[in-house]
């Protein structure tokens, strides 16, 4: 018996001896886990990129090109990165809620790193034999993007591991998701919930519905694969609906909410970059470009505010469609239309061709060589101008008016040789081959007669001196010597842009002061600083009294109506409008500009639009159209414009 009990005390004593020896060996085998996780701690935190640089980052951003109130995103210009940094409190509570439950339901309560969620992707990764579940919180997805590469390696998680842990300890959660927010790719080089919401459906993130959030949400997880233009679109809509499910477990919905919007239909934006104005946005891009260079626009995120006025512009593309689309009886198949505000030279409106989005050249045609219409070319400002024809008068008879002739000085509407001009004998006619005796110089300017016009160039106003007053005025393209030009410029001889001779107009209407064309009013860097601010000063050009009279004539209706009618496009019953044709002599261009001045009759009673518009119709190879003049061709399309422009208080 003794015995028995010396034995059993011995073993109780081995065995205690024995889980001393264990609780021993554990206890040092943590100490040396510890200290080999220390070691490595210290190792790899050594060389890493300190977390306050979030503050420091400046983000890739792309440049946004609105129209003058900011509130219409014309064009976005970027590089690879396409990206708007918006704040925390703009984003909708539910996108912010989907994101944390789709990519870290526990984001508000773990220290940067959910272990529960690490050793639940090791064990499906050890399941299926492959790195593919990371369990990354948003501090760890957050850290990846902006110091590492997407390479899976051991040493990359240690890193983006003790980062994501300093990260959560140094910013607030809110921070946290906002930088997240702003920086996680959506495919299609965007990056951030606005870019995406703008790349996808079109509107600021503050304004996507639940639908819409909760499929931005589900994008995160694979935006190639799930991308909504390729061929995995009903796997992201699956997706979707999951995330809408975890909203629910999480409290955030109700199960009614939910399948209420997974039923909820949704539609997304074309898979090319929308563009507005493009013509426009076109000549402002070329602007910033050569002024700021390609690769800062594509990243520093400026906003360039211009001085486009969407209603008008809208307008401005129905009328020249719908123009040119009838003008295609005259076999004129391209228009453009342009107009600014003359007080400062503000583009409002301009339309380079009939149609940009056209998927195709008339049939037979080589681009750039022989087509009648070609949709990208902007025939407003393109390199090589079209004659005026008699538009061009104005500027002649001005010139005539400042050396002291006004318009009752009369003139001899016969037939006139001219001389030797260009090897040949200048024998000009007018429009209508009659000739109509002594005329004064308003009878002269308001039927636009060609020969009293030339005698205007020629004995009164002065060949150099009517070219100068026209460069004066703004035309850019007439810089050769006059005696290349010789007499026939007096009836559109020489090559302008619409946008100069809309802008040169714009001198009569603001009574003698120039005002150069104007498109952009501000920009501004991503933090709202002014980085350039436009504003232009006048300068006199012409006379008032010169000015003044020049209008009167142009808003001359019963001295014209021998020629136009007294009910052409040009008349206007409340207004008094000033406007001239032009027609070249073998039928290429066709053109109306004009302008109202003055005080609108009782019966309208709204005060007078600062607007001047100029219409162009023609063929882009020059093929001359049908014998119609510019009154026929370009007159209705100016005239539907600025029937609407009219009662814009502009």
């Amino acid at each position: 018996m003794a015995k028995r009990i010396f034995f059993r005390k011995v073993y109780q004593k081995s065995k205690k001896g024995k889980l001393f020896f264990i609780f021993k060996f554990l206890g040092f085998l943590i100490l040396i886990l510890f200290f080999s996780f220390f070691i490595i701690f210290i190792y790899y935190a050594k060389d890493l990129p300190r977390p306050e640089k979030f503050t420091e980052k400046v983000l890739i951003q792309s440049t946004k090109i609105y129209d003058r109130t900011g509130q219409t995103l014309l064009y976005e210009l970027y590089g690879e990165e396409k990206r708007t940094i918006v704040s925390l409190d703009v984003i909708p509570d539910y996108l912010k809620k989907a994101v944390i439950v789709a990519e870290d339901a526990n984001f508000y309560h773990h220290f940067g790193i959910d272990l529960k969620g690490m050793a639940r992707s090791i064990l499906i990764n050890f399941k299926i034999m492959q790195p593919v579940y990371g369990g990354s919180t948003i501090p760890q997805q957050l850290i990846r993007s902006t110091f590492f590469s997407t390479e899976k390696t051991a040493e990359r998680k240690i890193r983006e591991i003790i980062l994501a842990l300093e990260l959560d300890r140094r910013y607030s959660k809110d921070q946290i998701l906002e930088w997240y927010l702003n920086q996680v790719p959506f495919g299609s080089n965007t990056y951030g919930v606005e870019a995406a919401s703008q790349t996808y459906f079109e509107k600021s993130v503050s304004k996507v519905s639940l639908t819409e959030a909760t499929t931005l949400a589900a994008l995160i997880r694979a935006p190639s694969r799930l991308s909504p233009y390729g061929p995995n679109k009903d796997e992201l809509l699956k997706r979707k609906d999951y995330v809408l499910d975890r909203m629910v477990q999480e409290g955030y919905l109700t199960k009614n909410e939910a399948e209420a919007t997974k039923k909820t239909e949704i539609t997304f934006a074309k898979i090319l970059q929308p563009i507005k104005a493009p013509h426009f946005v076109m000549y402002v891009r070329d602007y910033l470009i050569k002024k700021y260079g390609e690769n800062f626009l594509k990243e520093k995120g400026v906003k360039v505010y211009t001085t486009l006025d969407w209603e008008l512009q809208e307008l401005a593309e129905k009328v020249v469609k719908e123009g040119a689309k009838n003008n295609e009886n005259y076999r004129a198949f391209n228009a453009a239309l342009v107009a600014i505000s003359p007080k400062n030279g503000e583009i409002l409106a301009m339309v380079g061709s009939k149609d940009w989005f056209s998927e195709s050249y008339p049939k037979g045609c080589n681009p750039g060589v022989d087509c009648l219409f070609e949709p990208m070319v902007n025939v407003a400002t393109y390199q090589i101008g079209r004659q005026p024809g008699s538009a061009f008068k104005p500027f002649v008879y001005a010139t005539a008016f400042r050396k002291g002739y006004d318009d009752k000085y009369t003139v001899i509407d016969e037939e006139t040789n001219f001389g030797i001009w260009g090897g040949k004998p200048y024998i000009p006619r007018n429009y209508d081959g009659r000739f109509r005796g002594e005329v004064t110089l308003r009878q002269a300017l308001a039927q636009s007669l060609n020969v009293p016009s030339v005698k205007v160039l020629l004995y009164l106003a002065g060949l150099e001196d009517s070219l100068q007053t026209a460069r004066d005025f703004g035309i850019t393209t007439l810089n050769k010597l006059s005696s290349f030009y010789g007499p026939s410029i007096v009836l559109g001889g020489g090559e302008v842009r619409l946008l100069d001779m809309v802008s040169a107009y714009g001198v009569f209407a603001n009574e003698g002061l120039k005002v150069s064309p104007l498109s952009i009013l501000k920009i501004e860097d991503y933090q709202g600083n002014i980085i350039e601010e436009n504003k232009r000063t006048p300068k006199r050009v012409l006379a008032q009294d010169s000015a003044k009279l020049i209008n009167d004539i142009l808003s001359d209706n019963e001295t014209r109506a021998p020629i136009f009618g007294l009910h052409s496009p040009m008349y206007f019953e409340n207004y008094k409008i000033c406007a001239k044709t032009g027609t070249t002599q073998d039928f290429k261009d066709g053109w109306i500009l004009g302008y109202p001045i003055g005080i609108p009759s009782e019966s309208n009673g709204a005060s007078t639009p600062s607007i001047v518009a100029g219409v162009w119709v023609g063929n882009n190879d020059n093929t001359p159209m049908l014998k119609e003049p510019g009154v026929v061709v370009a007159g209705p399309i100016w005239r539907a414009f600025m029937e609407k422009a009219l009662l814009k208080s502009l």
